[in-house]
């Protein structure tokens, strides 16, 4: 089945529709020809109409009216002011650019195609190394998919079965963790060789104007408490914090006068086709699923792990290897769409907690959009990026980004409190 859908995926199918033809060529052969539709039709239903999908388009809303507006852009702005003129200083700005962006969007190919076509033309021209300009972007870009709200994380959580609350605070810690050894990588970088990140003489910046930038930064705080905070706090399910969310970005927009029919618009536009997509492919998980139930596959492969005898963690460096070396060669929710239905009924059945490994994997799955040759943000870099940038530099620049995306996975492995504390604290 698996060699089945590579099959359609090679030869240009759309996603949705390979993993559709996929179902049904397995439905026809194994649950009874066509009264074998009937049995699946129900399920997938039943998960377009639960109530833990509705913040995918929402959180999509949020992001795409703070971008098509420009609002969020004030925020960077506001951010450049306090930065000031520390070693590798764009390149820092971009990582701090592509955070704010993964707490307001979720969606690392249009973070990423943002930060690209703004930040590398300026950075080279400032005489940035290829490295030094190429590979903050990717990492900036790929925070959207770690750091809440993530769209990802609502879909790996949905398929997973597990609290959708409990994932998106879990990945807080790890993401900022990220975020983090990012900085300290570009700092290392800048002082060490200064010829790869030049200084440059910025414009000075007095306290008052950097004080006043912050009425741009603390109003972008309100909105993110109201996504993640009162989600933390047990105010709100993750439904309706997102709901809130949207509708505060929206108020914000209006308050800093950026909002306008043309913003509007694409808003409206873009959440419906990246909407429609998703959910379309969600339904082929659903029935791919249902359809490793049916033939039995799934208690089979639980039954085998339970049996190893080899130790829990080892398996689960094994299934996370497996992420690893598929997120070469599949998108994000297809890699998802297989794998899931596969590994929860092993992880269920080993004891481990479902939330910690869906932490792990979120990381593993934002560590493949990095990887060659298909991942999705060094094809969205390429497209964006200056006309001297080859892929080689894009893949180059690429790799001490993908180690410290491991090296987190690893972090989260050893030490499970990374993960499982904040989720341990909520109301």
């Amino acid at each position: 089945m698996i060699a089945l859908v590579f099959v359609f995926l090679l030869s240009g199918m759309p996603v949705a529709f390979a993993f559709m033809a996929l179902n049904f060529v397995g439905i026809y052969i194994w649950m009874g020809g066509v009264g074998g539709f009937m049995l699946v039709v129900p399920s997938a239903f039943n998960m377009l109409n639960n109530f833990i999908l509705a913040p995918i388009p929402l959180f999509i809303i949020m992001g795409e009216i703070l971008f098509h507006s420009g609002a969020a852009w004030l925020v960077i702005d506001s951010l450049d002011r306090w930065i000031g003129r520390i070693p590798g200083r764009l390149s820092i700005l971009s990582v701090a650019a592509g955070t704010v962006f993964a707490v307001v969007s979720g969606v690392p190919m249009g973070t990423t195609a943002m930060l690209g076509s703004i930040f590398v033309p300026e950075m080279r021209k400032r005489g940035y190394s290829k490295s030094m300009s190429i590979g903050p972007v990717l990492g900036g870009g790929g925070l959207a998919l770690i750091i809440p709200p993530s769209a990802m994380a609502v879909i790996l959580g949905g398929l997973a079965d597990v609290s959708i609350g409990h994932l998106l605070i879990a990945s807080f810690i790890p993401g900022f963790i990220l975020a983090g050894l990012y900085i300290v990588y570009i700092l290392f970088q800048a002082i060490a060789h200064p010829d790869l990140a030049p200084k440059y003489i910025a414009e000075r910046i007095t306290f008052k104007e950097r004080m006043t930038s912050l009425c741009y930064i603390i109003p972008l705080a309100g909105v993110i408490f109201l996504v993640t905070g009162v989600i933390f706090l047990g105010i709100a399910t993750p439904t309706e914090a997102a709901a809130t969310g949207a509708l505060a970005a929206f108020i914000l927009v209006a308050i800093y006068r950026k909002f306008s029919r043309n913003a509007f618009k694409k808003t409206l536009l873009g959440s419906v086709s990246v909407t429609v997509m998703v959910m379309m492919i969600i339904i082929g998980s659903v029935v791919f699923a249902q359809l490793l139930a049916y033939t039995g596959c799934t208690h089979a492969l639980a039954r085998v792990a339970a049996n190893l005898k080899v130790h829990p963690i080892l398996v689960v460096i094994a299934l996370q290897l497996v992420v690893l070396v598929l997120g070469c060669f599949m998108d994000l929710i297809s890699l998802t769409m297989v794998t899931i239905p596969i590994f929860m009924p092993v992880v269920n059945a080993l004891g481990l907690d479902p939330v910690w490994f869906c932490t792990m994997m979120l990381i593993n799955l934002g560590a493949a959009t990095l990887t060659p040759p298909f991942g999705m943000l060094l094809f969205t870099m390429k497209g964006v990026a200056p006309a001297d940038v080859s892929m080689g530099d894009i893949i180059l620049a690429s790799i001490p980004y993908f180690i410290m995306n491991l090296a987190v996975i690893g972090l989260v492995l050893i030490f499970p409190s990374l993960a499982l504390w904040l989720p341990s604290l909520m109301k």
